[in-house]
């Protein structure tokens, strides 16, 4: 087995990211939840990768799982002013391996903390999705609010501080 790639998707990863992201939502829809990524367009995933910093993870050239990261500055920022996760998905195929938190651990730690050096990321799941907030809950997200998002369903918004607050000498 090799090791695992990151990078930046490009616009040539658009059409695999489509089809990945629709295998990988497949749950969701059937759970009558309206993610926006779970009925994504060939158009949707292309403006995904211009707008924002979608990632990839691959082994052997194989896209294995996607993150995006929505920045506070970008064109759909996310509700704290700090990095927002969306758009995360792995490969249904892959089965159980711990991809996807491989991904994410990646994302917070590599890319916010390390790189973009942001005190907390943020993200927003469901409250009707049966598990998803328990999981993000144990890796150390606190919900903060909820809002009807007009499709269907409310969001909670949950943040994870990644840097300890500074407290300055007196």
């Amino acid at each position: 087995m090799s090791e695992y790639t990151f990078r930046l998707a490009t616009q040539e990863d658009a059409p695999a990211l489509l089809d990945l992201t629709l295998r990988a939502y497949k749950p969701i829809r059937d759970l009558g939840i309206h993610f926006l990524a779970a009925n994504a367009d060939l158009a949707l995933v292309q403006a995904n990768i211009r707008d924002n910093m979608c990632f990839v993870m691959e082994e052997d050239g194989k896209i294995l799982s996607t993150l995006t990261l929505r920045m506070p500055w970008g064109p759909r920022p996310g509700p704290f002013g700090v990095p927002h996760i969306w758009w995360f998905a792995t490969d249904p195929g892959i089965g159980r391996k711990g991809i996807g938190s491989i991904m994410l651990t990646w994302c917070e730690e590599k890319m916010v903390r390390d790189t973009l050096k942001s005190p907390a990321v943020s993200l927003g799941t469901a409250k009707e999705h049966p598990w998803l907030g328990r999981m993000y809950e144990r890796r150390g997200y606190v919900p903060i609010k909820s809002q009807d998002s007009g499709r269907g369903h409310v969001t909670v918004f949950y943040k994870k501080n990644l840097l300890p607050i500074a407290v300055s000498e007196i």
